[in-house]
């Protein structure tokens, strides 16, 4: 018995109801996981402060004259005003617009070809993954599009691979006609990081869905349409709005490749290059502010387009 009492004992303090949390208890838990979570926002808030301080810098200079060497001159909307009645703002819109009609699109595409086919099972598949990876992270990087300038120039490996037969090469680089056809493709080329994605949502998708649409006769091209289009929706429209976004800032390749001036005859002056022209070249920060401005409203209403449209033709689980 006297072995038996003390495990009795312990059973019932094991047992017995735990007192309930009082509201003081209770409001000092919270305050405390309060504390706890703005101590870890506390970064994010410091990185905040550079991102909305420069941000509010650079909507006081849309409405003033600045050269970075005086004071600001207050001027109103006459930025805004100087806008809408200089013609190469329309002309960089043109060739911002233009480049994003087909790089995207067609980006998109080769990135989706691409992980389709790695995601048969092929041998070798990290080797692959990393192989096409590879030119996201440094297509637009300066010396990828000094090399790309290179390989497309009049005398490069491309002109010279055509004339083996008997073909005569354009001027890829000088040529307006085909200035821009060559920074498309090099946007296409740089696919992998949309298709690492695509991989990723491929590999979601379970293979019985598959095995059934085979069963009922159903080919490739039908399985695509019914299976893989729609529950691969939403990746396709993350790519597309990082896309959009990506696209319509490009300023690296426009730069390196035309050499700062946006030739041949304007065809690749992006509207970001333009927008550095004017502020780091003209030493017109003022107008440049309102310029970027206009880019940050035109960009967040395409994004807010994509989404307003996507309940139409992105389809998810629930």
């Amino acid at each position: 018995m006297s072995a038996v009492a003390p495990a009795i004992e312990r059973t019932a303090e094991e047992t017995a109801p735990v007192p309930p949390v009082t509201g003081t208890r209770k409001r000092r838990r919270l305050d405390d996981d309060g504390i706890a979570g703005y101590l870890f926002l506390v970064p994010w808030f410091i990185g905040m402060l550079f991102t909305v301080i420069p941000f509010g810098v650079s909507l006081y200079l849309a409405f003033t004259d600045y050269n970075l060497l005086q004071v600001p001159n207050f001027t109103g909307f006459e930025n805004f005003i100087r806008l809408f009645e200089d013609p190469k703002i329309v002309k960089s819109a043109q060739v911002t617009l233009l480049y994003t009609l087909f790089a995207v699109p067609l980006g998109l595409i080769a990135a989706l070809g691409v992980a389709m086919l790695l995601n048969r099972g092929v041998r070798g598949l990290p080797i692959y993954r990393s192989v096409f990876y590879l030119p996201s992270l440094i297509g637009g990087s300066v010396a990828v599009v000094m090399l790309w300038r290179a390989i497309f120039g009049y005398e490069g490996i491309v002109n010279k691979a055509l004339a083996v037969f008997g073909i005569k090469g354009p001027g890829w680089v000088t040529d307006p006609d085909w200035s821009m056809v060559t920074l498309i493709t090099l946007s296409i080329w740089g696919f992998g990081g949309s298709m690492v994605i695509f991989l990723a949502g491929l590999r979601q998708i379970p293979r019985s869905y598959y095995e059934a649409a085979s069963i009922d006769g159903a080919g490739a091209w039908r399985q695509f349409r019914s299976i893989t289009a729609p529950l691969l929706s939403p990746v396709v429209f993350f790519n597309l709005v990082l896309g959009l976004i990506g696209s319509l800032q490009v300023f690296t390749q426009g730069y390196v490749f035309s050499g700062g001036s946006g030739g041949p005859a304007d065809s690749t002056l992006f509207y970001n290059l333009y927008l550095y022209q004017q502020g780091f070249q003209r030493f017109d920060m003022g107008y440049a502010s309102a310029m970027a401005w206009i880019m940050f409203v035109v960009i967040a209403a395409f994004t807010a387009l994509n989404f307003l449209v996507s309940k139409y033709w992105v389809f998810y689980d629930d």
